[in-house]
């Protein structure tokens, strides 16, 4: 099978900086500051860096849930915002 830049460009990848690897994790959050409580924001992590973006947003209060990425019900296809 042969793999394009734009197979690998439609892939979900990691939040992380400089990370490639594809998606694994979503960590909803959102800041109280400035959003509603409803709302969430979303950051897609490999399973290498899940624990690190989990652990910056909670050290700042913004971490609201951790579940595998597609699973989110509001999420059209698997997808949502970054």
């Amino acid at each position: 099978m042969n793999v394009t830049n734009s197979d690998i460009a439609d892939q979900p990848i990691c939040s992380a900086k400089g990370c490639r690897a594809a998606a694994a994790w979503a960590l909803r959050w959102n800041n109280p500051k400035i959003h509603p409580p409803e709302r969430r924001k979303t950051w897609l992590a490999c399973d290498h860096h899940r624990t690190y973006l989990a652990e910056f947003l909670t050290a700042r209060g913004f971490l609201r849930e951790v579940e595998p990425f597609g699973v989110h019900p509001d999420a059209p296809e698997g997808m949502d915002e970054h």
